[in-house]
């Protein structure tokens, strides 16, 4: 399994300086949030984007993604999407990340569930070949207004192509009341990677170390792939007051290996999440 972690965590951190962490906290790669506020946005240009790639290159850590923030399933019209969709791809493209991360965003202005699907399924069918040609994979997350793996799948389902895939947020699926079983059956044919995270409860979502919340971690590892990549989402963006994420990157690596230990050796989770 390979291990990632999200600049969500470490908001407006230069980019020298995320992938010297990851590398000396043992990250295989880094998931970059796609903001204007951050360093990393689909408004910089060429020299800044391949002194990003070198940066990376040198620390030899992976950037796993580009997490924009297109919300396909969004009512209005399409090609104010297929553009910011277009600029994320060609970012990702021009990053060597194979993934582009998207929400859904559905529901606005009286929108139907069933309109919702329809949208974001012709909107992530339209922006697949361009995706296909750039190399690069669009991975919606279960989030919003599609936070369970049977939500998003009903998007995905439709689109079948192999350049558009799921983003499995654990923290949405359970607070949607989906057990990671059920989540990841539906999620599994369409699955790019998994964000991981940990909480107090479902009434208090400020980010905590892994393992110390009540999130059900040890059953999501242990129903992944072995070569799949997890990435650890710290919230730490939309919590100021939570702990700093660079001094707990060593021990979540350390527990998300533990955890994937104890599922191979048949061990219990220390942390059930119940």
């Amino acid at each position: 399994m390979k291990y990632a972690f999200s600049t969500l965590g470490v908001p407006g951190m230069p980019m020298s300086d995320v992938a010297r962490l990851a590398a000396e906290t043992g990250y295989d790669g880094v998931e970059l949030r796609a903001h204007p506020e951050e360093p990393v946005h689909p408004g910089i240009g060429v020299e800044e984007r391949a002194d990003v790639v070198e940066r990376f290159d040198d620390a030899g850590v992976r950037i796993l993604a580009v997490a924009g923030y297109v919300q396909v399933a969004a009512p209005g019209e399409d090609e104010p999407v297929q553009e910011e969709l277009r600029a994320l791809l060609a970012l990702a493209r021009d990053l060597g990340a194979p993934y582009v991360r998207v929400f859904p965003g559905g529901g606005g202005d009286g929108q139907s569930h069933e309109e919702a699907d329809e949208t974001a399924a012709r909107r992530l069918g339209l922006a697949a070949e361009t995706a296909a040609d750039l190399g690069v994979r669009i991975l919606l997350e279960t989030h919003d207004s599609h936070r369970t793996g049977a939500a998003a799948s009903r998007i995905l389902g439709p689109v079948g192509h192999k350049n558009v895939g799921a983003l499995w947020d654990v923290m949405h699926t359970w607070l949607g009341g989906e057990t990671p079983a059920a989540a990841h059956a539906v999620l599994a044919p369409h699955l790019g990677y998994t964000q991981v995270k940990d909480i107090a409860s479902a009434d208090d979502t400020t980010p905590l170390p892994l393992g110390a919340g009540v999130l059900p971690l040890g059953e999501c590892v242990a129903l992944l792939d072995e070569d799949g990549w997890v990435c650890w989402e710290y919230e730490k963006r939309w919590y100021p007051k939570a702990a700093e994420l660079p001094g707990m990157l060593a021990a979540g690596l350390e527990h998300m290996e533990h955890l994937r230990h104890s599922h191979h050796t048949g061990g219990k989770d220390p942390h059930p999440g119940q």
